[in-house]
């Protein structure tokens, strides 16, 4: 029995000493299994754009396209697959903080202030939404950018609809995981508040690469004035409503209004 105790407590002893490269790996593999690894996407994308023959704003970044044309059921099952699986970071993350003992109330991801979270958030869009928009068509007539188009789905019924649950998708993963964890996660290893910010920020504009510089860019700005925000709320999120909002209102604002418009530029 006390063979078994003392054993007991050389294996807690060995997991506390080897706890920052417990942490370390762990975040690591959160990355790469979510946006580092859509980050090193990007990376390639954007080289092969950037080598093509032509401009960047003669090429286009297609978001949310048709993954069965021709068969909207199946195309349905296709986006709603899609975004399902692309959340499932999101629950790895839930599951390392409860085993912490905290859970994501931890950053700030639960509904303990649903009013103040939305109010806080729709703020943040409204400031941000209409400078990225001008930011993006600045860029672009600049040649740093390739032409974005949020949307190109069949115009069926479900169409709105996912566009909306595609926004808060992007929102949640993002937030939660660039932000609420990631931050947890690099000061518990020591690193300072301006790493933290830094590579936080970094990370969010790497992955958006495959838009361009811009992308690049813009993201990085959106990604440290997200982080300034988190520290001052202690929350995740207001970040998630704004960024959810910014994202719908790109998507179902392209969808209406691509073709009809002469300052929306199109592929």
């Amino acid at each position: 029995m006390q063979q078994g105790v003392r054993g007991d407590r050389e294996a807690v002893g060995t997991l506390t000493g080897d706890r920052p490269a417990l942490l370390r790996s762990e975040t690591l593999i959160v990355l790469a299994l979510s946006l580092g690894a859509s980050a090193v996407s990007a990376l390639i994308s954007f080289i092969g754009a950037a080598t093509r023959p032509g401009g960047l704003s003669h090429q286009a970044a297609r978001l949310n396209t048709s993954h069965a044309p021709g068969r909207p059921w199946l195309d349905l099952a296709w986006q709603l697959f899609g975004i399902a699986t692309a959340l499932v970071p999101v629950l790895l993350v839930a599951h390392l903080l409860l085993r912490e003992g905290v859970g994501l109330r931890a950053i700030g991801f639960d509904r303990r202030r649903p009013g103040s979270d939305l109010a806080r958030g729709t703020a943040v869009a409204a400031a941000i939404g209409g400078t990225g928009l001008l930011f993006y068509l600045g860029v672009r007539a600049a040649g740093f950018n390739l032409t974005v188009v949020p949307e190109s789905l069949p115009d069926v019924w479900w169409k709105i609809p996912v566009l909306i649950a595609s926004a808060v998708q992007n929102a949640v993963l993002e937030e939660v995981v660039v932000v609420g964890y990631l931050l947890r996660r690099l000061g518990q290893l020591g690193w300072t508040p301006a790493g933290a910010l830094a590579a936080s920020a970094v990370l969010r504009g790497s992955y958006h690469l495959y838009q361009g510089i811009g992308g690049l860019v813009g993201n990085m700005v959106m990604g440290v004035v997200f982080v300034l925000l988190y520290r001052r709320w202690g929350r995740v999120g207001p970040l998630v409503a704004a960024h959810a909002l910014i994202d719908t209102v790109a998507f179902v604002g392209y969808a209406l209004l691509a073709g009809k418009v002469g300052w929306l530029p199109t592929a």
